[in-house]
């Protein structure tokens, strides 16, 4: 379901321009932010770094890009 919002001007313009580093659509990088924003809120003890390597982990396994790890 899509929702129509109200953001700032500049709030647009950096997601623009912050889109155009990752390759993604200014809504797509509002939406990514979102996302971050909303985990770390629910997990105040972990850092951006450690909540990015847990999303592309949980990508990486979705897509069958994983192989198991051996101990010894």
């Amino acid at each position: 379901m899509a929702t129509t919002i109200k953001l700032s001007d500049d709030m647009v313009s950096q997601a623009k321009r912050y889109g155009a580093i990752y390759s993604r659509s200014t809504p797509k990088q509002i939406e990514y932010w979102a996302h971050i924003g909303k985990i770390a809120e629910e997990n105040p003890e972990l850092s951006y770094n450690f909540i990015k390597d847990i999303l592309l982990a949980k990508a990486e396994l979705a897509d069958r890009q994983v192989t198991p790890y051996e101990f010894g």
